[in-house]
């Protein structure tokens, strides 16, 4: 997926659920940068939501994302309404890269 339609998926997702963009943007390398933010509350949809669009997060993020997700449903009526801030950075694959790893294998 190129970068432009990548932060349009995103940014959709994230208001989907209840989150506020407060940055978006891709670089030249083809990597897109957002920084949200969400009610805790909101936290096993936002990273399910993630998954969904296909992001992969590395084992940190993932580690995160969990600790997140239990530590508020243990303590949900003291820190539902807390936000959370998320910074992210997603490395896309030009198609053409993509492409051209395929037919190397293919042969």
């Amino acid at each position: 997926m190129e970068s432009g339609a990548l932060v349009k998926l995103l940014t959709g997702t994230i208001l989907g659920c209840g989150g506020w963009v407060l940055s978006r943007g891709a670089n030249d390398t083809g990597a897109v940068c957002m920084m949200f933010e969400f009610e805790r509350r909101l936290c096993i949809e936002i990273y399910a939501a993630l998954m969904s669009a296909g992001i992969e997060l590395n084992s940190a993020g993932h580690m995160r994302f969990t600790e997140l997700c239990r530590c508020t449903q243990h303590h949900f009526a003291e820190c539902g309404q807390e936000i959370a801030s998320v910074e992210l950075e997603v490395q896309t694959l030009p198609a053409e890269g993509i492409g051209g790893n395929l037919e190397t294998h293919r042969k």
